[in-house]
């Protein structure tokens, strides 16, 4: 048997990247999957014909997560459409490098509004909808062991989903509700390579940096959502998983 068969999942900016990753993942391991999106429609539901392709269930729900009636819709479309909720993945973000100078109060609340409000929100959101127990997977970054410049308000979102993934760890605990956060590496996605973090000096320069001698893939980041959103994981809360090649 599937190891996540009869559970149901919520992955939020799911339509490329990391997310896409983990949904498919997920839905390969028996996971009925909500595939969620703000504003690329077209990549939500690519993502939910390559998992219904293989025999997976999945649909896609628009919802911007910084928005508190968007969440609640996402969560009640996934209730409806599968009947239970068991796995949240917070993936949904967003990232800008730059320096101090260009910090402006937009760039500010864009970040902090998706980052950790959003977190915050659909953390909130799926906790009343989690049938028995349940588990919350937060997408960190390893930002927070390198403190890279230009990175001021990005790390710091970051910095406040290691800690919120502690903080609720114990508060969700007695409701066996375990939270952990797995913290990736630089991770070659759609947005990596517009960014220029991918495919020239600034890679080359992690890359000198890391161990294992690459930078990540989505499925270097999936295996490990799938691990603590199954039972295997059942002892596993408030851990912050760098999963970085080696990279501190």
């Amino acid at each position: 048997m599937s190891r996540l068969s009869g559970k149901a999942a919520v992955v939020t900016g799911a339509s490329k990247g990391i997310g896409a990753g983990i949904a498919k993942a997920l839905a390969a391991e028996g996971a009925a999957v909500v595939v969620n999106y703000a504003s690329s429609k077209e990549g939500a539901e690519k993502v939910v014909a390559e998992i219904r392709a293989k025999g997976g269930k999945a649909v896609a729900v628009q919802g911007d997560v910084a928005k508190a009636a968007d969440v609640k819709r996402v969560f009640a479309e996934a209730k409806h459409a599968f009947g239970r909720l068991d796995i949240l993945v917070n993936n949904a973000g967003v990232y800008n490098f730059s320096p101090i100078e260009a910090l402006s109060e937009e760039e500010f609340h864009r970040h902090f509004n998706t980052n950790v409000l959003g977190l915050l929100l659909a953390t909130q959101e799926a906790v009343k909808h989690f049938s028995e127990g349940g588990s919350v997977i937060n997408i960190g970054s390893a930002v927070t062991e390198l403190n890279p410049p230009n990175s001021v308000v990005y790390t710091a979102t970051k910095g406040a989903v290691d800690a919120v993934t502690r903080v609720l760890a114990k508060e969700l605990g007695p409701r066996k509700i375990r939270v952990n956060s797995i913290n990736p590496g630089v991770v070659e996605t759609e947005g990596t390579n517009a960014a220029g973090f991918v495919g020239g000096e600034f890679e080359q320069q992690i890359i000198a940096q890391t161990p294992l001698g690459r930078t990540g893939q989505p499925d270097d980041i999936a295996p490990v959502a799938v691990f603590l959103a199954s039972d295997e994981s059942r002892w596993v809360t408030g851990d912050l998983l760098v999963v970085s090649g080696g990279l501190r």
